[in-house]
């Protein structure tokens, strides 16, 4: 795909309780974080954000690691680029307190800004809400945040936090049990979070999506994807369900899973 300038992006910042991180922002309606995934906000990630603007929302998207708009693929900057490039927001977050990478039963310290950020969208976009997707190391975020009323369309797009190192980290998310249980009680009264992942995805391995189908119910709705889904040509083995590794064809698995999300906007923000 080459570079994105994201041209059609204002850039920003916002300042939360002394965080401060650079914001993009396109569109107008009802507001939608876009939380990127590993190495940061792409060409890929950037066309997905495009996609939801295009519905009639705001796209919202936080710069929390790596180069803004770069293309990974080695077609573009060589493979010694893309490993250099992905090494750089690796580094980021491994040195970044904000990220809870391997800790149990605990919501990655950004949150409390993420919130303050969805709040302050919704205050300026207006809207019955904001959707959030979070994305692999963000994925879970989606869910931390829904304890905010604010939040009524989270997406979590293979939630890969905390790293599966071991079968009890492998079966949970990154958010604590006293938000998961606000989460609980959100979806009792009628939030519906939505999960996507490719079945091999040693990332976001099974036992994740059974944790939260245990704790959640019916308001948790998994879209499961097979390997043959995914595309041939995106970098790695399948993981990056609306990105990376989306086929961007009528009638392609990912394509559809990419619609369910878009109608969770329409239904939860546009209806």
């Amino acid at each position: 795909m080459g570079d994105d300038l994201l041209d059609d992006f204002t850039s920003g910042h916002f300042r939360h309780d002394g965080v401060d991180h650079d914001v993009l922002r396109s569109g107008t309606g009802p507001a939608v974080l876009v939380i990127a995934e590993v190495p940061g906000i792409t060409p890929e990630v950037a066309r997905f954000a495009r996609r939801v603007r295009d519905l009639g929302c705001t796209v919202v998207l936080p710069v929390l690691f790596g180069a803004t708009g770069r293309d990974i693929h080695p077609d573009a900057h060589g493979r010694l680029g893309t490993v250099t490039a992905a090494a750089r927001a690796i580094g980021q977050i491994c040195v970044s307190r904000e990220f809870a990478l391997l800790a149990v039963g605990r919501t990655s310290p950004v949150i409390p800004w993420m919130r303050a950020l969805a709040r302050h969208e919704h205050e300026r976009c207006g809207g019955p809400g904001v959707g959030v997707v979070g994305m692999c190391l963000t994925g879970g975020f989606a869910l931390a945040m829904a304890t905010d009323e604010v939040v009524v369309a989270p997406v979590l797009s293979q939630p890969s936090l905390p790293l599966a190192i071991g079968g009890r980290r492998g079966a949970v998310t990154d958010i604590s049990d006293e938000d998961l249980s606000v989460v609980e009680q959100r979806c009792a009264a009628g939030l519906q979070v939505l999960g996507l992942r490719f079945r091999s995805d040693k990332f976001c391995p099974d036992a994740r999506f059974e944790g939260l189908r245990r704790r959640l119910g019916d308001a948790f709705v998994a879209i499961e994807l097979d390997d043959e889904a995914a595309n041939p040509d995106g970098i790695g083995a399948p993981h990056s369900v609306l990105t990376e590794h989306l086929v961007d064809r009528a009638g392609s698995p990912t394509r559809a899973a990419l619609e369910e999300v878009l109608d969770l906007f329409r239904a939860r923000l546009l209806a």
